[in-house]
Order: C-alpha cells, then sequence, then structure tokens
C-alpha cells in the first residue's frame, strides 16, 4: 500500500495505491491529524474491505505526499563517507538543522535555483514520516512506534549560502530553505511495509549519470536512534519530516560539478520510487 497526492499545486487530493498500482480515492487529507488518527491503518482495512472507489489518476501531476509538514528536520553528515569527503569529522552526535516547510514540492516538480547561486547540490535521503507525538522517549521501540512510515527525499542545498561564513552566519539554514529545496515522494509508504529502514539502498543520478550509490546501513544514526534523540530537545509532532542524511557523492566532494540551470536531477531509494526534477532559474 501506498500513500500519495495528486493534482495542481494547491489543489492535490488523496489516494492510496495497492499492489497491482491501482488507485483509490480517499475521502481525508494525508497530513498530521490523519496520521495521528490512525490513518494508515483505517485506509488500509478500507482497501482490504473493498470500500473505496476505484480513480484514474493517469497524466496527473504527483504533490508531496503529505500535504505541508509542520516542520522539516534534517539531519547532516550522517554518513561516514559522505563527512570525510566534506572535510568534516565523523561526528559524534546529530548534526540537526532545519528546512523551512515550503521547501517540500512534488517528486517531479521544477527546482526553482536562487537568485546568485552557484553551488547548487543535491542529496538523496530517507524521509522519516512521524505519526504519533515523540516526546522524551526511552527506547528504539518507542521510536519506530512513532514513525507513520517513510518517503524520498532531497535535501537540496547551496553549498556558498550554507558553509561560507561570510554568507552563513555560521549556520546551516541559508543553503537549506530555498523555496522548492526539498522535493518528496512519490509515495508515503507506511512503516510496516518497509519494515527495516536500515536496509535500503538509495541512488542519485544528473543528467542521466550516476552520483550516489549507497545504503541506508551506512547510516551512522539509524532511524530509531535519530526519532528518541531529538525527542529529548523538541516535540516530534504527527506530519513532520525528518530527513536523515545523505550518502557521499555529492558535488560537495569536488568530483562532480554542482547543477545549473537545465540540468536534471534523479534520485530513487529501494521500495520508496523514483524523482525526476529540472533546475529552472527562480
Amino acid at each position: 500500500m501506498r500513500l500519495m497526492r495528486v493534482g495542481a499545486p494547491g489543489a492535490e487530493r488523496p489516494v492510496v495505491l495497492d499492489d497491482q498500482d491501482q488507485a483509490f480515492a480517499l475521502d481525508q487529507e494525508i497530513d498530521g491529524a490523519f496520521l495521528a488518527a490512525d490513518g494508515i491503518a483505517r485506509t488500509r482495512a478500507a482497501l482490504d474491505a473493498g470500500e473505496l472507489a476505484a480513480v484514474d489518476i493517469a497524466g496527473e501531476r504527483v504533490g508531496a505526499p503529505i500535504a505541508r509538514p509542520p516542520a522539516v528536520v534534517c539531519i547532516g553528515m550522517n554518513y561516514a563517507a559522505h563527512a570525510a569527503e566534506a572535510g568534516g569529522a565523523e561526528p559524534t552526535q546529530p548534526v540537526v538543522f532545519l528546512k523551512h516547510p515550503n521547501t517540500v514540492v512534488g517528486p517531479h516538480d521544477d527546482v526553482l535555483v536562487p537568485r546568485g547561486a552557484t553551488k547548487v547540490d543535491w542529496e538523496v535521503e530517507l524521509g522519516v514520516v512521524i505519526g504519533r507525538r515523540a516526546r522524551y522517549l526511552e527506547s528504539a521501540e518507542d521510536a519506530l512506534a512513532c514513525v507513520a512510515g517513510y518517503v524520498l527525499s532531497n535535501d537540496v542545498s547551496e553549498r556558498e549560502y550554507q558553509l561560507d561564513p561570510g554568507v552563513s552566519g555560521g549556520q546551516w539554514s541559508k543553503g537549506k530553505c530555498a523555496e522548492t529545496f526539498n522535493p518528496l515522494g512519490p509515495w508515503l509508504v507506511p512503516a510496516g511495509d518497509v519494515g527495516d529502514p536500515q536496509t535500503l539502498g538509495l541512488r542519485s543520478f544528473v543528467n542521466g549519470e550516476p552520483r550516489q550509490d549507497s545504503t541506508t546501513a551506512d547510516m551512522l544514526f539509524d532511524v530509531a536512534t535519530l526519532v528518541a534523540h531529538l525527542s529529548r530537545f523538541m516535540v516530534l509532532e504527527p506530519g513532520d519530516l525528518l530527513n536523515t542524511g545523505t550518502p557521499r557523492g555529492v558535488a560537495l566532494s569536488g568530483r562532480f560539478p554542482y547543477l545549473s540551470v537545465g540540468d536534471v536531477m534523479e534520485i530513487e531509494i529501494d521500495g520508496l520510487g523514483r524523482q525526476r526534477s529540472v533546475l529552472v532559474k527562480a
């Protein structure tokens, strides 16, 4: 089962896909309220009982699979090889930063190159969608119980704005929060359908050429650890998105050029689908 939203920006409607890729209409938006009210379990039961109306979504735009998240929390340098290529030491604690929720767009929407930007970078990431309130969690089991599902996420970055002290002011947000800088989806896959989130392959391509090729097994801090850790410092709410870091193979490494207008980013994660985004002028 996969949850998704289709239609024009701002007018998306929720649907669910079965194992044969048939789409069925949902009558409630896929957001924090839906997730907190056991929306995934109720949808599965209705789908299995044949209570949902089939719909044709062929040719429709695919939106982000969750309506605008209340918060987008991100983890930096969560793969050892990526930390090394970025020139930093392997962190001993999760590196945390935030993105503005309006960075989230559909998986095939255009990505806007900010005015004056010269170091736009791609980052394939496993996205975690929170399904219940996470506050002072005590165990990995408690943490995973707060996860509604997983999504494919691209934490697009502008590295000069992120890392140049003369621009960034010593923090990362300026390089992370440009509009459209978080293509998401195509689907929200329930946690129970994904299984172990630490066994997923993830890859990226630019203009058809391979860039990243790794697995979530290489995370320094796994999903359960991240959710439990964050719950000590902030309350995670249903509908929040957690981006868990990217593996090696980005432009920041110096091995590849940064993105330019007209370039095409493609990313994928096993079982979570594939994205294709074109870079355009802001």
